[in-house]
């Protein structure tokens, strides 16, 4: 053996033949006479290419190793030329194609080719994964060896360790007495066992199918044993999509019982993949579920289906068939979406649903359909949405056309009162030019919709009890006075368009003076079914109709300006005078999409105050009102509006409630309405306050209140909004309504929190839909209860759901929920 500065006998020839890969550094070392002397402490050598004279001695994949760079920093390095080896002692470091290996000592014996490591040792891969050992021995191109007392590190912030640990064929590792996490290790104490892991017999990592086996295995949180498997498998955390079992779901309802569902997952492609989800119950069978998504150059589309034979129908069995849709033996819904990219700037694309009975979708309410729901405050549906569309988007244009089916889900809804959207257009346009100073636009709308059978709502106390609009065929009692007509039977349809010009001056004081005006015309056609009782709202059979209304009116704002060491105030009275002619033709319009109105600070100035097309608001009218705010210097702000509007001459268009009384009752029915107030007070990013009122116009008496609060600190944020809101007999409300919505949320620490939400009903003194959940959440975790209770509504009483829901997710692993549904009639 020729230590450090010793000279050294010629190198034999043959012992640099074969050579490649990493290893190639260390033979090099013994036969090119470059390590004559040893380098200093801490020095880099570097290998530049052995120039080959002869390339047909060696293979093309050898080449392109040889012509890597490699580079070996060591304390010292011995070589025995009896045994054919080389050995770096000493915080040893090698670098080779973008590798790394560093240990106390590394030899590298020729003969049998194989690299072997000894102390602290640590091999850095080029994908970033970290091995480390006390022991590995590896072939001299990474493909086969063991490590002994192993610990994995990836980039992917998973961990594995074990006793013993062979490398094969370049592409099987396999873990003897293995363990895996994903978690981090405690930072306060390194060796306590993570918060959860697998341990098993043998671990098999296998990096050409990408799949990770565990034989023998067991999950572990905190180091206790919760559950055995003999085997299971799972992509490894590189892969983005894998064929396989997915995690089962597990639950339990009063309607089909105990519940399994095992997910299967197809990646039959890059761009297209599936799933089968059967879900076996205890009480109706086997419900089958399935999804096929795809996704082209320009866009995705999915279709998803589920469909049960009912092995026990009779638990839907009722003598009133509209209000047990669930009594047959087949049920099932199929669903599809897409959407494409036509350009930059438009695309088109379509959402549809078909079922078998209205109520599947409750009553069974599959995983992968597009309406499953389990939080009754965001993602219940009320009924099912089938549409074809295109849209597109300019910088100053917009354009959306699209046909609607709608398919109501509560037994409540009759279909045929439901309508089909033909097509509805809307575009809008302004131009990109000042015409006159100002802005200019237009906008158009077409809507076309056929209805098979009158939807009439009831208003009085009689036909709310007995349901008369809708059961009755006396047309002496479907009249305004008992019943609201909500759609007309047959097919209506209206052309929109409008011109609308603004312009904005602001003189040497100040004053904003905005000068308006715009031109709308209507023509609409009609051929409305001569249903019992539609004669005594609109005027039935075939009838064309054209109107016109044009406007101008000017806006004024004053705003004077304070400033002062903590801020800034602003106190800015507002005025509005609009003139137009009446609304023509009153209640021989039908009244399909302005049906909704509320008169609040927010539609005070609103030149039209009606919320959609059917309607246009005529007459003079002036709005007036007074602006207050306060801005701070180190954040917050306090606004309060107080306002009215006044009927200047002409039809009062709130007056005059057509077919759906809308704008009756509304507070600007009358010549003066009532004051509407707006304030609100945010002192800081903590808190928000905001009211809204409605004050009558005679005697001041709160028509209308909102109270809103909220709050939110570095642990936990609420939120709170009740609403008081008078009676409304024209439009079916002949009671005072007053709730309570709440929800908050509370982080006991940096991982776990809860939360929870309601809604009560104060007039009724009971709770309405319910929600109360505790999670937690860490880099490899997800765990959450929650208790859920939602409606759903049948011609009767509701049915109250109350649904227990355990939730847990392992980052890499997949996850699992088990829940359990029990329904109910009647209230709380």
């Amino acid at each position: 053996m020729a230590g450090p500065g010793r000279s050294r006998p010629p190198a034999p020839r043959r012992l640099c033949r074969g050579v490649a890969g990493l290893a190639a550094v260390l033979a090099i070392m013994a036969c090119g006479g470059l390590l004559a002397p040893a380098p200093a402490d801490g020095q880099v050598l570097s290998f530049p290419q052995r120039p080959q004279t002869k390339r047909s001695q060696i293979s093309i994949e050898r080449e392109k190793a040889a012509q890597k760079q490699m580079l070996v920093q060591a304390r010292e390095i011995n070589y025995d030329y009896a045994n054919h080896r080389v050995a770096a002692v000493g915080n040893v470091q090698i670098y080779y194609g973008g590798s790394t290996i560093e240990a106390d000592k590394v030899i590298y014996d020729q003969t049998a080719k194989r690299l072997h490591a000894e102390g602290n040792v640590r091999l850095s891969e080029e994908d970033g994964k970290v091995t480390y050992g006390e022991i590995m021995d590896l072939s001299d191109d990474y493909r086969d060896g063991f490590v002994d007392s192993l610990r994995l590190d990836s980039p992917d912030q998973t961990r594995m360790a074990a006793a013993r640990a062979e490398r094969s064929s370049g592409n099987f590792t396999v873990f003897h007495n293995g363990v895996y996490t994903a978690c981090l290790p405690c930072k306060d104490d390194p060796k306590k066992p993570p918060l959860w892991q697998v341990k098993a017999a043998r671990i098999i990592h296998d990096q050409g199918e990408k799949m990770i086996y565990f034989e023998d295995a067991r999950l572990e949180f905190f180091g206790k044993p919760l559950a055995w498997l003999p085997y299971f498998s799972a992509p490894d955390p590189t892969v983005k999509r894998k064929t396989g079992v997915l995690p089962p779901f597990i639950g339990q309802s009063s309607i089909y019982g105990q519940s399994v569902q095992v997910p299967y997952y197809w990646a039959l492609a890059p761009d297209y993949d599936a799933t089968l989800a059967p879900m076996v119950t205890t009480k109706q069978g086997v419900m089958l579920e399935g999804e096929f998504r795809q996704r082209l150059l320009n866009g995705a589309y999915s279709i998803r289906g589920a469909g049960i034979y009912q092995l026990n129908k009779d638990t839907f069995a009722s003598t009133d068939a509209s209000v047990a849709p669930g009594y047959r033996d087949w049920r099932g819904s199929v669903e599809s979406s897409g959407q494409f990219a036509i350009t930059d700037k438009w695309v088109w694309g379509w959402d549809g649903v078909l079922l078998s009975d209205k109520t599947f979708l409750q009553d069974y309410n599959p995983r992968l359909s597009s309406y499953y729901f389990a939080d009754p405050f965001s993602s219940a549906a009320s009924s099912g949405i089938s549409q074809l569309y295109i849209a597109g988007k300019g910088n100053r244009s917009y354009f959306d056309a699209r046909s609607i089916y709608y398919l109501g889900f509560s037994p409540a809804d009759i279909q045929n009162q439901l309508p089909v959207i033909h097509p509805v257009i809307d575009y809008m346009y302004t131009l990109d030019h000042p015409v006159l100073g100002g802005e200019l636009g237009y906008n158009i709308n077409f809507t076309s919709l056929t209805r098979n059978q009158a939807n009439f709502d009831a208003i009085t106390q009689t036909a709310l009890i007995n349901g008369t609009c809708a059961q009755t065929a006396d047309p002496a009692i479907k009249t305004s006075a008992n019943c609201l007509l909500r759609g007309i039977p047959g097919t209506y349809s209206r052309f929109t368009a409008e011109t609308h010009w603004r312009r904005s001056i602001t003189d040497q004081f100040g004053q904003v003076f905005t000068p308006f005006a715009s031109v709308r015309a209507d023509a609409a056609s009609m051929q409305v079914i001569s249903d019992p009782g539609v004669s005594n709202f609109i005027n039935t059979g075939n009838s064309d109709l054209v109107r016109a209304m044009p406007t101008v009116g000017l806006e004024y704002r004053y705003p004077f300006i304070n400033v002062h060491s903590w801020g800034t105030q602003t106190v800015e009275p507002m005025a509005q005078v609009i003139a137009r002619p009446n609304e023509p033709q009153v209640g021989k319009w039908p009244n399909e999409d302005a049906q909704s109105f509320v008169f609040d600070d927010s539609n005070l100035f609103r030149v039209d105050k009606f919320s959609g097309w059917d309607r246009v608001e005529g007459g003079g009218r002036a709005n007036y009102g007074l602006q207050y705010t306060a801005q701070f210097n180190q954040g917050g702000f306090v606004n309060a509006l107080f306002g009215q509007s006044y009927s200047l001459f002409g039809q009062n268009s709130f007056a005059q409630g057509g077919t759906t009384n809308t704008g009756l009752a509304s507070g600007v029915d009358t010549r003066r309405s009532d004051y509407v107030a707006r304030f609100s007070y945010q002192p800081n990013s903590t808190y928000t306050f905001t009211s809204r009122f409605r004050f009558d116009n005679d005697n001041f008496t709160v028509r209308r209140t909102e109270l809103e609060a909220r709050a939110k600190f570095d642990r936990w944020n609420v939120s709170l909004l009740y609403g008081d809101y008078a009676a409304q007999p024209e439009l079916g409300f002949l009671d005072r309504r007053q709730g309570v919505l709440g929800s908050g949320m509370l982080k006991l620490d940096a991982n776990w929190a809860v939360l929870g939400a309601a809604r009560y009903d104060i007039n009724a003194s009971k709770f309405g839909q319910t929600r109360l959940g505790l999670g937690y959440i860490d880099d490899c975790l997800l765990l959450s209860l929650n208790y859920i209770t939602n409606y759903t509504y049948g011609s009767g009483t509701p049915n109250i759901n109350h649904t227990l829901m355990l939730q847990m997710v392992l980052r890499t692993l997949g996850g699992t929920s088990v829940s359990q549904s029990v329904g109910g009639m009647g209230g709380l």
